[in-house]
């Protein structure tokens, strides 16, 4: 029987909705170690700022069009088993 592929996920998100985003992946089958243990919910996470310079057709939720925006962000990092699981967890991150 062939393995599944194993992904990793990346994605950076506002502190507030750090744990929202996490339960979402983890609902869908991220964060889940395929080897003894059983172990699941596993994801790296670390703070920092991000920035970004919304473009002339930005319509940005935050910040300005045209001026230069730092803000707090979370970056979380998760393993993923499996191309469906994937897919899985994108779309919840996408809800």
């Amino acid at each position: 029987m062939a393995s599944l592929r194993r992904f990793s996920l990346v994605f950076y998100v506002p502190p507030a909705s750090a744990s929202a985003c996490k339960a979402a992946i983890f609902k869908a089958g991220a964060g889940r170690y395929p080897g003894p243990g059983g172990y699941t919910e596993c994801a790296w996470q670390t703070s920092g700022i991000g920035q970004f310079r919304p473009g002339d057709a930005a319509n940005p939720a935050i910040g300005k069009v045209g001026e230069l925006e730092e803000t707090p962000e979370v970056r979380v990092e998760t393993l993923i088993v499996g191309e469906d699981t994937v897919r899985k967890a994108v779309a919840a991150l996408k809800e």
